[in-house]
């Protein structure tokens, strides 16, 4: 009952981040209505008649923003989760991989790391957007480089637990250096780490980007945005809460999907999960 339990999360998981890369994928060729097109004449406009999920306050169909949105969405989080990784893993794995002898190295890595961590995305989103302006690129980084953290620490615990093994020992035994460990016994080990680290990366990165758009430092109009749709809705909140809705409930759904898929790739990779299932 356990393993049909975590399949079907790591199923569900799937599906929904499924739906949303789907959406992504065909808004590049096809939307109900143009997302950026301003109809005075057809403002909140209810749902039906060609506009399946009804109009926002300037008219634009909400269905066709809503798919435009998922492709910024996963467009950011791929970005930023790519920065953090690229980053974070060799920092990681290098502190992980400091002997004894240079302590002060893993331990200089670690420090900078939490000093980093003491930065939200929001506040490095403030500080990059008054140098360079707000925008797609500066949410990005900032989510990124907020995200480093988070890779550094994963990439060190598991790369300590691999450099213990008899393989990597002998391997040291044999004289084969550092960056020959670490490319070929270190990071195809703790590659299954990483994975689900990246999928519960991604649903931050997803929130990230939606309150950077809400607060304004994020995408910037006229492209859709999952973030500043829950902005533009929040004086319409009483009168047509349908407008907070739909991008609510996108972000929601986006961010427990790449949870859900997440927690079913650790329980799926881990062996040690795998055998208590056994």
């Amino acid at each position: 009952m356990s393993g049909r339990r975590l399949n079907l999360g790591l199923v569900t998981g799937g599906a929904l981040v499924g739906v949303v890369v789907a959406a992504a994928l065909v808004s590049f060729v096809w939307t109900p209505h143009d997302p950026t097109l301003v109809d005075a004449a057809g403002k909140l406009r209810e749902p039906g008649g060609g506009y399946l999920l009804g109009a926002d306050k300037f008219g634009r169909d909400t269905l066709s923003q809503l798919m435009v949105g998922a492709r910024t969405t996963l467009y950011v989080g791929v970005v930023a989760v790519g920065i953090a990784a690229v980053v974070g893993t060799p920092l990681g794995v290098a502190a992980g991989m400091a002997p004894r002898s240079r302590g002060w190295l893993s331990e200089l890595i670690m420090r900078v790391n939490d000093l980093v961590f003491a930065f939200p995305a929001l506040l490095l989103a403030v500080m990059l957007g008054a140098v360079y302006g707000a925008g797609t690129l500066t949410a990005m980084i900032a989510i990124g480089v907020a995200t480093v953290p988070a890779f550094a620490r994963v990439a060190r615990a598991a790369t300590m637990q691999v450099m213990v093994t008899d393989y990597v020992l002998a391997a040291r035994a044999a004289g084969r250096r550092g960056p020959a460990i670490a490319v070929r016994h270190v990071l195809p080990n703790i590659g299954s780490v990483l994975i689900v680290q990246a999928s519960v990366s991604f649903a931050i990165a997803i929130l990230a980007e939606a309150a950077l758009s809400f607060l304004g430092f994020g995408t910037r109009p006229p492209t859709p945005s999952w973030g500043r749709m829950l902005q533009e809705s929040q004086e319409l909140l009483f009168s047509t809460p349908r407008l907070a809705l739909w991008p609510g409930l996108a972000i929601a759904l986006a961010v427990l999907g790449f949870n859900l898929l997440g927690d079913g790739l650790r329980d799926h990779l881990d062996p040690k999960l795998r055998s208590a299932r056994g």
